[in-house]
């Protein structure tokens, strides 16, 4: 059988106020995880294994770091007479005033870019999800569908459902999937389960006549706007339903949680296993050496890459490369970001700290000694916490504070700016 070209658009040029500090300097996308890699290596990795290899990354905010991520698209095999990867930023100009606008938005502000590739089908995918997927097996229900869309839907708690884009699928297909008789975009009363995984594949002709339709109402995004108005004019929109892991990182919490998905002797996500790529040569992180761990060291269901020299205690914490943490310092439930250094006797617990961080001897972060954290910390890149300092369980610093900014104590649940 003849092989069907696929164009994949990432949505991959936002921020989110719940990740806060994080995001100041970066895309949700480009946020470090799991040590090394970085969140839009997932969605890259899963093109890559499904061969799919014409792909474009919509992206506005704050792009360098995602774009020295990125590179030239070698590290996903994205290179060649018929594969690539394509950053397109939005543009002024013409008749262009204006940043992305919304999900279908940015689409629409690229389409001269699809019909120039001319694929058979476009894949819209979110670059901020955490999960393992086979693109194949979309492409394969969507045709046997004849679909016009078909999106991508996982159980979750009805309790958390309000979060998200739901849909209500008949059973037409049982475990596979079914037609989508009801859609709806972050309801207060959530009437299903099923929750949207920002996986949509389009009839390119499809999608061009309803962005274009669309626009004149100025409407932005496809959850809101183009799903809903595909269904009211009587389009085939079907839904898939997967059942492997989903990682959602829009807060604090469920960043920190998806991280901690890594340990333990199971780890929900295995990086090796799912034969996750990155680029090894952004941060020159193929150049670190090994790790040195001292005689004092004790480290207990922790993931550590290169570069690190660890003399303390690292306990269900998550290092990235170019961390240091000295003698007699705990770093507990933690998650340490490049080249950060914990200095002598300090404590951090449940911490997540952004680049270049430096905790001078005695820094306590996020819980007394003998206790443990329940509320996360997250202190901004480039900061420098005083000797002595105690900050405690869920304040926030923001980056490059100057001396003068710092107290003894920061309360918890207080914002240092």
């Amino acid at each position: 059988m003849r092989k069907t070209t696929t164009l994949a658009m990432i949505l991959a040029g936002g921020r989110v106020d719940e990740l806060n500090v994080l995001t100041l300097y970066r895309p949700k996308s480009a946020l470090p995880f799991g040590s090394f890699v970085r969140v839009i290596d997932f969605p890259l990795s899963n093109l890559m294994r499904s061969g799919i290899e014409r792909v474009a990354i919509l992206s506005q905010y704050r792009s360098y770091s995602l774009i020295n991520h990125i590179g030239t698209g070698a590290a996903w095999d994205m290179q060649g007479r018929n594969r690539s990867i394509s950053i397109l930023p939005p543009y002024t100009g013409s008749d262009q005033h204006d940043w992305y606008r919304g999900s279908a938005d940015a689409v629409h502000r690229n389409l001269d870019f699809i019909k120039y590739t001319s694929p058979e089908n476009v894949l819209v995918l979110s670059g901020d999800h955490i999960y393992k997927m086979d693109y194949q097996k979309i492409l394969e229900y969507h045709h046997e569908k004849d679909a016009d869309l078909t999106m991508v839907f996982i159980r979750v708690p009805l309790e958390k459902a309000h979060r998200f884009g739901l849909a209500a699928l008949d059973d037409e297909d049982g475990e596979r999937g079914g037609r989508v008789i009801g859609y709806w975009e972050k309801p207060e009363q959530p009437e299903s389960d099923w929750a949207s995984l920002t996986v949509m594949l389009f009839k390119p002709n499809v999608l061009y006549k309803f962005l274009q339709e669309n626009q004149i109402q100025e409407s932005f995004e496809f959850g809101r706007d183009i799903i809903p108005a595909m269904m009211a004019a009587g389009y085939r929109v079907y839904g898939y339903k997967f059942r492997g892991y989903w990682g959602y990182t829009r807060t604090i919490e469920e960043y920190w949680q998806s991280n901690m998905d890594l340990l333990g002797e199971r780890p929900l996500i295995d990086l090796e296993a799912w034969g996750l790529r990155t680029n090894l040569d952004h941060r020159g992180i193929r150049d670190f050496q090994p790790t040195i761990v001292g005689d004092y060291a004790h480290i207990e269901n922790s993931l550590i890459y290169n570069g690190c020299r660890i003399d303390g205690t690292v306990r269900n914490s998550i290092i990235s490369p170019g961390v240091v943490i000295e003698k007699n310092s705990v770093v507990e439930n933690s998650i340490l970001f490049f080249n950060s250094h914990i200095g002598r006797n300090c404590l951090l617990s449940k911490v997540v700290a952004d680049v270049d961080c430096r905790f001078r001897d005695g820094a306590r972060v996020g819980a007394e000694p003998g206790a443990s954290a329940s509320r996360i910390t997250v202190l901004g890149q480039d900061n420098t916490i005083p000797a002595g300092a105690f900050i405690e369980q869920g304040a926030v610093i923001y980056p490059k504070l100057s001396e003068s900014s710092w107290k003894s104590t920061v309360a918890g649940g207080e914002v240092l700016r």
